[in-house]
C-alpha cells in the first residue's frame, strides 16, 4: 500500500496564498444523552471535565480535555427530531506519545469496547478505533519507533 505524504503544515498553499497554521482543534458533538456521554468520556476514556453548563436546572453542555484534545458535548434538544443519526461519515483521530496498547487496555478495563484492537498501520503508526455512545468514531494512534 502506498500512502502520499501530506503537504507541509503551514507555509504556502498550492494557490500561492499563506495556508492556515492552526495550533489546536476542538470539536463539539451533539449527543442524545449527555449524562451517558459524560460518563463514557470521563470514566471510560479518561477525559477531564473543564466546564459544565446548566440551563433551567438541566445539564446542557460539558467541555472536556485529554492532554491537548478538547471536546464539547451538547445535549440534543430534539428540535430536528430524535431519530437523527449521529456519527455517520465522521471520524476523529487523536495522536499521543503514550503506549497505544496500554490506553486500549485501560479503556476495556473501564467498560469500553473497541472497534479494532491496536495494530501497526502501513503509514507508520500503531492505532485502535472505538465509538462513543452516539456512534461517533474515534481513532487513537501513536507513532511507531523508526
Amino acid at each position: 500500500m502506498s500512502v502520499n505524504s501530506p503537504a507541509p503544515l503551514g507555509g504556502i498553499s498550492s494557490a500561492g496564498a499563506e495556508s492556515l497554521r492552526a495550533s489546536a482543534l476542538s470539536v463539539s458533538l451533539t449527543v442524545k444523552d449527555i449524562q451517558k456521554s459524560l460518563a463514557w468520556y470521563r470514566d471510560v476514556v479518561g477525559y477531564t471535565v473543564d466546564r459544565k453548563v446548566e440551563r433551567d436546572g438541566k445539564l446542557r453542555s460539558v467541555a472536556l480535555t485529554a492532554g491537548e484534545a478538547r471536546i464539547s458535548i451538547n445535549q440534543d434538544d430534539g428540535a430536528k427530531g430524535w431519530d437523527r443519526v449521529k456519527g455517520e461519515g465522521f471520524s476523529l483521530q487523536m495522536t499521543t506519545t503514550q503506549s497505544i496498547d496500554a490506553i486500549a487496555k485501560g479503556i476495556k478495563e473501564r467498560g469500553g469496547t473497541l472497534d479494532s484492537e491496536p495494530a501497526d498501520m502501513p503509514w507508520g503508526v500503531r492505532m485502535f478505533r472505538m465509538r462513543d455512545p452516539d456512534g461517533y468514531k474515534f481513532g487513537i494512534s501513536s507513532p511507531r519507533p523508526a
